[in-house]
């Protein structure tokens, strides 16, 4: 005999991630962007030493329409991805790409150097650059005996 476990709202949560991918609901939760975004870019984010680092991907925008902005701590970016015309021979189309505009907004910490932040486009993904500022680098201090 075997023991099976019982659990009575898998099929309810099973029901809801249905839903939710169905419906096109499974972008990050930034509340920032709800009112003003169609869709929210997915991002990576990278620390080291040195700086930060931003990749968002944006496939099918052009890098020079995309709006990055920085403003008492907070980086911005903001863009739009038109919808692509139906051609009239169409009997059917599944439409997965998110179009319409998108924003995503973060708040930078204190020790980056809002002065020197960077932006690049490359195969569909912005990499944005952070510099730390040099005083937030850690340095060895000698102890006098």
């Amino acid at each position: 005999m075997s023991v099976v476990r019982h659990d009575p709202w898998s099929l309810h949560r099973d029901l809801l991630q249905e839903m939710n991918r169905a419906f096109g609901r499974m972008q990050p939760d930034d509340s920032s962007s709800g009112a003003t975004a169609d869709w929210i870019p997915p991002v990576d984010i990278e620390e080291n030493q040195e700086q930060f680092t931003i990749y968002a991907d944006v496939p099918g925008i052009d890098p020079q329409s995309i709006e990055v902005t920085l403003e008492n701590g907070v980086l911005t970016l903001s863009g739009a991805r038109e919808a692509q015309v139906e051609a009239s021979q169409t009997e059917r189309r599944r439409v997965e790409r998110a179009h319409g505009r998108f924003y995503r907004r973060f708040t930078l910490p204190d020790t980056a150097d809002a002065d020197n932040v960077t932006a690049r486009g490359n195969n569909g993904v912005l990499e944005v650059v952070i510099p730390k500022r040099a005083s937030s680098q850690p340095r060895r201090i000698s102890v006098a005996a």
